[in-house]
């Protein structure tokens, strides 16, 4: 937690003392942070835990920055304690949504920029929020990134985490071809149909039923098996890569592309990074409301103490998670 904060008090963290297995992960007591000039200090109510985490904290991506001794996360929700400068102070008191960056979630307090903040509406808890605070967004343009249109069909791999959740219902809500969805076990399937899916497959791609190719695929997982999914693709197909939960494909996997040249299949990757933060935030509003009104399902696979940070990575790590798991201070 950096950048031009100042610090006051003390509170209780996690950081990540060594990249590697969740073991890494250490309960410390930290200066708190005092918000700068467009900040707005949070004290956590409910703090997600991503994907993206698990990704940093095993050093995967320790070549953009991310260091050991970093306090992990990227999303909280709770309560507006002070306003740096220049900020209105009517978010004093506000129950808020925040987006910290790369980091700094993981924690009793946390600063966020005022406008990568989002108020929560009448009906919506804390844990809902981060449960679809990131996700929601990131499953909407996804989608649109891959130029989804009624009656096609769709794969969501990777579909028991909250971006894939999201993406099930979001894409359900319209009029689409079949919605397919790769997960580990038949009672995952269940509560994927249960949400909007058609057909089940498991991990490899493989299930009853299934056509055996997709207009769009949109990726969470990444990994080395990733290549084969582009082998799904009809003519025109598009794969959306969202995540790498499971480690990078290998370098020349873009050769299955060339190998089928004349179907005009095609790869992309999205980042949220790149959606500007009006319409992200305009989008998140409306699925907050959405889900205050019960028109979208917030699943959470369990809440646990912010003390046992590690612990909810070990269940990551082991693909134990349905939905997102949650941290309380």
């Amino acid at each position: 937690m950096d950048g031009g904060v100042r610090y006051v008090g003390g509170m209780r963290a996690i950081s990540i003392q060594r990249f590697g297995d969740p073991s890494g992960l250490t309960v410390v007591d930290v200066p708190s942070p005092e918000p700068a000039a467009g900040e707005v200090l949070i004290a956590t109510e409910a703090i997600g835990v991503g994907g993206v985490d698990a990704v940093i904290r095993r050093g995967t991506l320790s070549g953009y920055g991310f260091r050991e001794g970093m306090i992990p996360g990227s999303e909280v929700a709770g309560r507006v304690i002070a306003v740096g400068d220049g900020v209105d102070p009517g978010w004093t008191g506000s129950s808020v949504w925040a987006f910290t960056g790369s980091g700094g979630a993981y924690a009793e307090q946390a600063v966020a920029r005022v406008e990568d903040v989002t108020a929560l509406p009448d009906g919506l808890s804390p844990t809902d929020a981060v449960t679809l605070g990131s996700s929601g967004p990131v499953a909407h343009f996804a989608l649109a990134h891959a130029h989804f249109a009624e009656g096609e069909s769709l794969l969501v791999r990777g579909a028991a985490g909250s971006i894939g959740i999201m993406a099930v219902q979001l894409a359900a809500a319209g009029s689409p071809g079949p919605i397919a969805v790769t997960t580990s076990s038949p009672v995952r399937g269940d509560r994927l149909r249960a949400l909007g899916a058609t057909q089940v497959l498991d991990r490899s791609g493989v299930g009853a039923g299934s056509p055996a190719e997709f207009d769009v695929v949109l990726d969470v997982v990444g990994g080395p098996d990733m290549p084969s999914f582009l082998d799904r693709l009809a003519d025109n197909g598009r794969l959306v890569s969202v995540g790498v939960v499971a480690g990078y494909p290998p370098e020349n996997f873009g050769a299955k592309l060339i190998t089928s040249f004349q179907r005009s299949r095609s790869f992309a990757t999205f980042s949220l990074n790149t959606v500007p933060n009006p319409g992200r935030n305009a989008i998140r509003q409306a699925q907050f409301s959405a889900a205050a009104r019960g028109e979208l399902t917030s699943v959470v696979h369990e809440t646990l103490p912010l003390t046992e940070a590690a612990e909810a990575h070990r269940q990551m790590d082991a693909g134990k998670v349905f939905g997102r798991v949650v941290l309380t201070p």
